[in-house]
């Protein structure tokens, strides 16, 4: 019940706060989209970067683990993993190149 509480009173203050939030001033629409593009450029970048990352080091861990399970497949688990961490790391950069197209 408690939660529930909770939950029900920051859905009210986000209700009550969010027009003041995005009100809008006159005049400044042009630089607000610009400025707005670019905030959202920055975390679609920083998200990008963190799930490489994590997706990364997950990859390596695992390789690490299968390594030390099977001496044997060595070249196959490394192979593997150095697609994976190609796979992986393009998508930082192709979300790079798009908001280095987008963010003029």
């Amino acid at each position: 019940m408690r939660s529930f509480a909770l939950f029900v009173l920051t859905v009210i203050v986000i209700v009550l706060f969010a027009p003041a939030a995005f009100a809008q001033e006159s005049g400044g629409g042009a630089a607000s989209v610009a400025n707005s593009v670019a905030l959202a450029a920055g975390f679609s970048m920083a998200i990008a970067s963190a799930g490489g990352a994590i997706g990364q080091g997950l990859a390596t861990a695992h390789a690490c683990e299968g390594l030390a399970r099977n001496p044997g497949a060595e070249a196959a688990i490394r192979f593997a993993l150095i697609l994976g961490l190609v796979l992986i790391e393009s998508m930082a950069l192709y979300t790079f190149a798009i908001i280095f197209l987008k963010v003029k």
